[in-house]
């Protein structure tokens, strides 16, 4: 059995938004401080006994979250065209971070956005 090791790291953005084609208060806009949770699995680790940096994790994450943070997700690609739902937003977010993290025997395997401290979604491929 090949070992696998999750590690994770937990950051933050702030960012206003307004749902399109939904009813209720969350049409307008509002906005949240987003937690986001970012897991990535190795399946290797390097001579210094280490799967992937944490470092390495928090800058691709940090890179990708300066792009929203302090932004009305609505005016923003690509929540210019879909709605900047807390799913939409954790695909985008786990997307890009896996962009920058990926390689042969390290991958992003979930992102966790937190929209409120009791309302989640947790995204996978």
């Amino acid at each position: 059995m090949t070992a696998c090791y999750t590690l994770k790291v937990v950051t933050d953005f702030a960012a206003s938004h307004s749902l399109r084609n939904y009813e209720g208060a969350c049409q307008r806009m509002h906005g949240h401080n987003w937690k986001v949770e970012v897991e990535v699995l190795a399946t290797e680790l390097d001579d210094a006994g280490m799967g992937v940096d944490f470092k390495v994790i928090k800058r691709a994450t940090n890179e990708v979250l300066d792009t929203l943070d302090h932004y009305h997700l609505n005016d923003i690609p690509p929540f210019d065209v879909i709605n900047p739902t807390a799913e939409n937003i954790a695909a985008h977010i786990f997307k890009n971070v896996a962009k920058l993290v990926n390689k042969t025997h390290i991958s992003v395997s979930a992102v966790t956005v937190w929209e409120t401290e009791r309302a989640c979604v947790r995204y996978t491929e």
